[in-house]
């Protein structure tokens, strides 16, 4: 399945505490292992390509305060291959660096683009979408993204309306994109899920370098434009601070807004692979293997009495005991116990 041509672009920049205590803005969740595996969210990411791309094909995009944390984990990932960020400014000039770095090095790529901490349950499921949209890529000039079947009225993410009664010639699982919809409210969600045209937007694309290069080109041309000016410069010691120059001018996008909503051959691959963003502790817990009365319980040792529907996340302490709780989260993190209703995750990470 690997093929020399496929690269993978992982996005590692993000800064943030959504798992606290777990997290923090020193050690954000891709760097975390939240399932308890003895793997971070950014290594079980490396994981889920590895027969697709081969890892001198890999490429990381993180802060510059996580250029160490990322070569630790991933240590078959080349140091060059570590492109790091001066300052964050959302997608689109993260994967225009990205992109013209790989063309650089190989003209005729084909890529796909990824965020670092999601989860997907149906690893081979998973492979096998990625591997037919690299396949369309390689032989067209369509952008393909990545559509998740809906299993709720989400208000998290944004959504895909596809024309699903038609796929293309070429591919009979890759179906023509009609349009992007914003998170919606729940009476939206309520409705996208009653159509079956609607999926979930996962944030996963792929293309060949010459197509999305060229759609920076159209679509986000003066973004393009500092990237390009500065091919000759890419691959030699003065790209750092030419970089950090440029991303002092570079606008704020996302790849979303910047290319995806212009593009005219947009194309995706609906799957159903029990994917999520672990954007929550409550997310982890629908994702997480559950005992009988719902509880899903990481760490080492750790006992439950009269409770339910809780996630208990406290690999670090030797022994836990929980009793008479319903709906909880009980997280621990060097030294910090955290024990809030599910249903008020939001507010206990404002207040920390």
């Amino acid at each position: 399945m690997t093929n020399q041509h496929n690269h993978l672009v992982i996005m590692a920049g993000g800064v943030g505490s959504r798992f606290w205590p777990m997290s923090s803005e020193a050690r954000p969740k891709q760097f975390l292992d939240i399932l308890g595996c003895g793997r971070t969210l950014l290594q079980l990411t490396f994981d889920r390509f590895a027969p697709l791309v081969p890892k001198e094909n890999v490429w990381v995009v993180t802060g510059e305060q996580y250029a160490d944390l990322t070569r630790e984990q991933l240590p078959d990932v080349p140091a060059a291959n570590i492109l790091c960020e001066p300052a964050r400014r959302n997608t689109a000039p993260c994967i225009c660096y990205a992109s013209w770095k790989i063309k650089k090095r190989d003209p005729r790529a084909n890529m796909v683009v990824t965020p670092a901490d999601h989860f997907v349950a149906d690893i081979e499921g998973f492979r096998q979408a990625i591997a037919e949209a690299l396949e369309f890529t390689s032989e067209t000039d369509a952008i393909v993204t990545l559509g998740i079947r809906p299993t709720r009225p989400e208000t998290g993410y944004g959504y895909i309306k596809a024309d699903l009664a038609y796929s293309t010639p070429r591919k009979k699982n890759i179906y023509r994109v009609d349009g992007f919809k914003e998170k919606p409210d729940l009476d939206t969600a309520k409705e996208y899920l009653s159509q079956p045209g609607y999926l979930w937007n996962a944030g996963i694309f792929v293309w060949s370098v010459s197509t999305i290069v060229n759609a920076f080109r159209v679509y986000c041309p003066e973004t393009n434009r500092g990237f390009e000016g500065l091919l000759a410069t890419l691959d030699t010691p003065q790209e750092t601070a030419a970089i950090a120059e440029l991303y002092d001018q570079c606008e704020s996008i996302s790849v979303d807004y910047a290319i995806m909503e212009k593009a005219e051959e947009v194309f995706v691959r609906p799957a159903d692979v029990g994917w999520s963003d672990l954007g929550t502790w409550g997310s982890l817990l629908a994702q997480t293997q559950r005992d009988e009365h719902g509880n899903a319980l990481i760490g080492k040792d750790i006992a439950v009495f009269d409770t339910n529907n809780c996630i208990v996340h406290t690999t670090d302490c030797r022994r836990v005991v929980v009793q008479g709780l319903d709906g909880y989260i009980v997280a621990e993190k060097d030294g910090v116990l955290m024990i809030c209703k599910l249903s008020e995750e939001q507010r206990i990470r404002l207040f920390h």
